[in-house]
């Protein structure tokens, strides 16, 4: 249904990409297409799209593909129609219906009676039937955003859907929906997600890497599985290695300090023996010359331990090669943080909550913020932090650090370099080479210390904020995460995940992500109406 052969791309700066993709997608495969950030997953779903050409192989597809960017900014001008691709249709049947029958509106609408129909019954399954195809796109939320490309699945009826990352900015029920459509669909997906509740819902993994794609038979938890099962063998082979280097240069040092013992040895049996000093001289060499080899040897089987050693090491994920250095929290537990009664927020004439909220948190809780699109967890954010002050109730806040980490990453001054930015949180005075040591423990080498914030990632941004929180003189007493998950790859939440594990402090989380939740020991949660 959907073939690549020998797929290469390179960006603008001639710099590869990747090359040499090879794969096959058959009719009514559920496929996970899997990767860290940079290796090309977006990249490969667009040629896979026919939205992007690629530098040289072939792309054959069978069917016309239905594609769901992760980003939709360039669609804000257009509107819901537009973005849809079914203006057109829409116009031509409108026409026809007043009476306007000509070939040009038949060859457009192309017999396709039922679009009005499914338009609106898409719409109304992804909650949209307050919407109207003719507003523009710049109006809607992120997560309407998505869901507007969702429904345009019930409208096409395509036969491969592609989709990037569809689970960002959906709210829980949401999801369900999404969760619901891909069990039960009978349609080929190719689909490019971090969500591990969606990833386990497919029959195969495509990981996309430096070596290109390797297949893994199974759902993410069987792909996680295979993973620890070539980790394991991994570290076993490193260990054995670093055993056989230890003994190689034992088995140098002793055989030079033998072959040094022996000659020694010689030279005085020679002396006393009155060997001629031509002799003496002759023998010297040529015993040197016998050691030299000999130490040649035993050098060159060291050096090619220590290069497979070296070489096994580059094999490591990035996150087994990490340290933490969260310290904990100074508050004792249960200290009361912030008690909040009956608060409520207006931002016009209506209360932003149906009923008022009554929220207490206390030092080690970790509680996630839940609700809906719009339900105003941002809003709430910004009360508990001091920032906003509720219209109604009281709050009462004792004096803590607190560490809000939002969406946009805002603690990360863009005009910094990586560097600058952590020295901003060099508050205890850390030496120039300390710092850059706190850097290459969350992956960022010498290549990038003087690249500017702007263009990291936003798995690169969350990696220099946690490399910045363990550069700060005292952790914070709270942290609040802002749907943290969203555009990060599996690896960078398992980085995250582990962070957040080591830090004893209190912790308060927006997200939808529930195995993410699940995985950083949340247990608490405060539901907005």
């Amino acid at each position: 249904m959907l073939i690549l052969q020998q797929i290469a791309y390179i960006h603008p700066n001639k710099e590869v990409l990747f090359d040499n993709i090879n794969l096959t997608i058959n009719k009514n495969q559920k496929i996970a297409l899997i990767g860290n950030n940079g290796a090309g997953k977006s990249t490969l779903l667009k040629i896979m799209a026919g939205t992007l050409i690629p530098a040289s192989g072939v792309c054959t597809s069978h069917a016309r593909a239905y594609y769901i960017p992760q980003i939709f900014g360039q669609f804000n001008e257009y509107t819901l129609a537009q973005a849809l691709q079914i203006e057109d249709k829409l116009k031509a049947l409108a026409e026809i219906l007043s009476g306007v029958v000509n070939e040009t509106n038949l060859t457009i609408l192309n017999d396709d009676w039922s679009i009005e129909e499914r338009c609106r019954e898409a719409l109304s399954c992804w909650q949209l039937d307050h919407l109207d195809l003719g507003q523009k796109m710049s109006g809607l939320s992120g997560g309407q955003k998505t869901k507007v490309f969702l429904a345009g699945i019930t409208i096409h009826q395509p036969e491969i859907i592609l989709m990037d990352e569809p689970s960002n900015h959906l709210d829980r029920q949401s999801r369900q929906i999404l969760y619901d459509f891909i069990q039960n669909t009978s349609g080929t997906l190719v689909i490019v997600s971090h969500d591990r509740t969606l990833l386990n819902l497919l029959d195969s993994v495509y990981e996309l890497s430096k070596r290109g794609i390797t297949v893994y038979g199974g759902n993410y938890d069987f792909y996680a599985a295979q993973k620890l099962l070539e980790s394991t063998a991994l570290d076993m082979d490193i260990k054995s290695k670093e055993k056989a280097l230890r003994k190689a240069k034992e088995t140098e040092r002793e055989t030079l300090e033998r072959q040094q013992k022996l000659d020694a040895r010689g030279r005085k049996k020679q002396e006393k023996a009155g060997v001629a000093t031509i002799m003496l001289k002759t023998m010297k060499n040529s015993a040197e010359q016998s050691t030299a080899r000999s130490k040649d040897i035993h050098a060159e089987k060291v050096g090619n331990i220590a290069r497979e050693l070296n070489q096994l090491r580059k094999e490591l994920p990035d996150a087994d090669k990490m340290k933490f250095g969260f310290d904990p929290a100074d508050l004792h537990k249960g200290k009361i943080l912030i008690h909040a009664q009956d608060i409520n927020f207006s931002y016009g004439q209506k209360p932003l909550w149906n009923s008022p909220l009554n929220v207490l948190i206390t030092s080690g809780d970790r509680i996630a913020l839940k609700g809906q699109n719009g339900s105003g967890k941002t809003t709430l954010i910004k009360i508990l932090l001091g920032t906003l002050e509720p219209q109604k109730g009281s709050i009462q806040r004792a004096t803590v650090k607190a560490v809000y980490i939002d969406q946009d990453y805002s603690l990360i001054e863009a005009s910094h370099s990586v560097y600058e930015q952590a020295q901003a949180f060099n508050h205890s005075g850390l030496q120039e080479h300390e710092l850059k040591i706190r850097l290459n423990r969350f992956l960022f080498s010498k290549d990038y210390w003087d690249k500017p914030c702007s263009v990291l990632s936003g798995g690169e941004k969350m990696r220099l904020i946690l490399c910045c929180l363990t550069i700060a003189n005292k952790a914070p007493d709270i942290i609040i995460l802002d749907e943290p998950t969203n555009n990060l790859d599996i690896q960078n939440i398992d980085i995250l995940t582990t962070a957040i594990n080591d830090y004893q402090g209190t912790l308060l989380v927006i997200s939808h992500d529930e195995y993410f939740l699940s995985q950083i020991g949340v247990r608490q949660a405060i539901e907005l109406p």
